[in-house]
């Protein structure tokens, strides 16, 4: 795992109340509020090179668009971290961790920027060169107390929105055992960093600590991709990416969950987590047996489970693609995440084909390039219907090239996004979008240990191991499937957070246990047809807790 210990608000179980809301733990844009009594405040100061004005970057107008569809429940997409200081090395003092922050400041432009809301226009983004920055100081008795207290921390830091205009996209706290430094935790607004680049700030500032410095400066910055993205060759890029978009969306169903099925709990949105040793293993062996990444095993799962469950031939799923491959962004903390767009026709996909010779690198990779626009088809009829044929990892070859094109594709401008999106539901009369996505949060995917690969009966063992949960609810996600994707020492924690109305408890438990029975069956060498998928989600979790 990489270093430091990761939540995203309403994701991480037991990081914040289930039922919180930002009215609750605190005013927007107030005080964050405070946890024991012992808490203090330092003021830091920064001074960086530049100040300046640029209009959002695309990855900032896609959050930025789905904070103001989840709001006031926005602090869902707050980034924490914690970073240990007294796990290695010299003693750290406080001077020299406040210090580093200010330092960590000053060599990220994404921390001292700001929203800027104009009354009748497009928001935009301001960078200041200097100011202050408030640090929340906490003590603890000992070394266990001050692990905790950190976790505590996050979890309270993490449960209040930002106020986007007025406040720092990070706040920052340090734990202290006697005039050590034992913890550092920061918690970022979604408009300064992604997942990528909380780890990035996460290693510049241990280094800053250790060192006193980071290396060279990011080869860029937010405003200058800002400036590069609505520039001629940005907006050619982007409207490629669109083109893939629209051919997508006319080979697919309008939207993934189209009927509500149930009445909706309160609050609406439930989160179910299920965390499985079995599914690490048997998610490694399946993609070296078919040379694809992990994360393409994954989406494949969900998409056929989806696809099965609602009756469709076609699934199309929106991942969350990083957006690194240019190796001037790979350390450029910002927020570059998007939606891709994956599509893929069960019944065509496992038919019979070529073999393309083509093999998935370990992780995201290029692909050849945006599909070609198509006219209006119908291709959402149920997959009883539709003569399907094969196993499900006969699904990944195929799902390996959508997986690609749906990465190439995934950088535009959220605004022209928007309009397609509002040009086809006018013209098909319905709303077009999937309201399905995945997010793979990992970094790097660990290689299988080496050895003779775990067994059928071996696998069968680890799942006694396997746990599941409702760990958090939301009043209001912009979502009806949320599937999230992280690691907890040997296993995979899988979260779906999902609309009670089109999932209900129920369902996600069985989508997140037959995801498990699919994936461990075909590691085991007994891969489940594509028939038998709806089964396999009716009987999952059937005699489960």
């Amino acid at each position: 795992m990489p270093e430091g210990t990761v939540t995203a608000a309403g994701l991480r179980a037991g990081s914040v109340p289930a039922d919180t809301e930002p009215e609750k733990a605190g005013t927007p844009g107030g005080p964050v509020p405070s946890g024991a009594c012992s808490d203090t405040r330092r003021e830091i100061a920064f001074h960086g090179e530049r100040s300046g004005r640029a209009p959002l970057t695309w990855g900032q107008r896609a959050i930025w668009h789905a904070i103001r569809r989840t709001a006031p429940n926005d602090h869902y997409f707050n980034i924490g971290r914690v970073l240990p200081l007294a796990d290695r090395g010299r003693p750290v003092t406080v001077p020299e961790a406040l210090g580093a922050l200010a330092r960590l400041t000053e060599r990220h432009e994404s921390l001292r920027t700001r929203l800027l809301l104009p009354p009748d226009g497009e928001p935009a983004q301001s960078l200041a060169d200097a100011g202050t920055l408030s640090v929340t100081m906490t003590r603890a008795a000992g070394l266990p107390e001050a692990a905790a207290e950190a976790e505590a921390l996050l979890g309270r830091l993490s449960a209040t929105r930002f106020d986007y205009a007025a406040q720092w996209p990070v706040r920052a706290a340090l734990v202290t055992v006697g005039d050590r430094v034992t913890h550092a935790v920061l918690v970022l607004c979604h408009l300064a960093a992604d997942g990528h680049a909380a780890e990035i700030l996460v290693r510049d500032l241990r280094l800053l600590v250790r060192r006193g410095s980071a290396g060279p400066p990011p080869a860029s910055t937010p405003l200058d991709l800002a400036r590069d993205q609505h520039a001629a060759a940005g907006r050619r890029r982007g409207a490629a990416a669109l083109a893939h978009w629209e051919a997508g969306y006319r080979t697919a169903p309008p939207t993934m969950f189209p009927d509500p099925c149930a009445q909706p709990r309160t609050p609406r949105f439930w989160t179910g987590r299920l965390v499985s040793p079995a599914l690490a293993r048997a998610v490694g062996t399946v993609a070296a047996a078919h040379r694809v990444s992990g994360s393409t095993v994954l989406l494949t799962a969900s998409a056929a489970l989806v696809a099965a469950g609602e009756g469709h031939r076609t699934a199309a799923v929106m991942p969350i693609v990083g957006n690194r491959t240019a190796g001037a962004l790979r350390d450029l903390v910002s927020t570059l995440s998007q939606d891709g767009l994956f599509v893929l026709d069960l019944a065509e996909a496992s038919g019979p084909r070529e073999a393309s010779g083509l093999a998935e690198p370990h992780g995201p990779g290029e692909a050849s390039g945006p599909a070609e626009p198509h006219g209006p088809t119908e291709s959402s009829g149920t997959t009883e219907a539709s003569g399907l044929a094969g196993t499900f990892t006969d699904l990944l070859p195929a799902a390996y090239r959508s997986a690609l094109r749906a990465y190439r594709a995934a950088v535009y401008d959220p605004v022209e996004w928007d309009a397609l999106g509002e040009r086809l539901s006018a013209e098909y009369g319905t709303d077009v979008h999937p309201y399905c996505c995945f997010n793979d949060m990992r970094l790097v995917e660990r290689a299988l240990p080496e050895g003779p690969r775990a067994t059928g009966a071996e696998l069968a063992e680890a799942r006694r191991r396997t746990t599941f949960g409702f760990p958090a609810t939301q009043d209001r996600v912009a979502c009806r499937y949320c599937l999230h994707v992280t690691e907890e020492g040997d296993a995979l924690a899988v979260s779906l957070t999902a609309d009670t109305a089109y999932l209900p408890p129920e369902a996600i438990q069985a989508h997140l246990y037959a995801m498990e029975e699919l994936i461990v069956a075909s590691a085991a060498g007994t891969p489940p047809p594509l028939t038998e998928l709806r089964t396999l989600l009716v009987a999952a979790g059937g005699d489960r807790p």
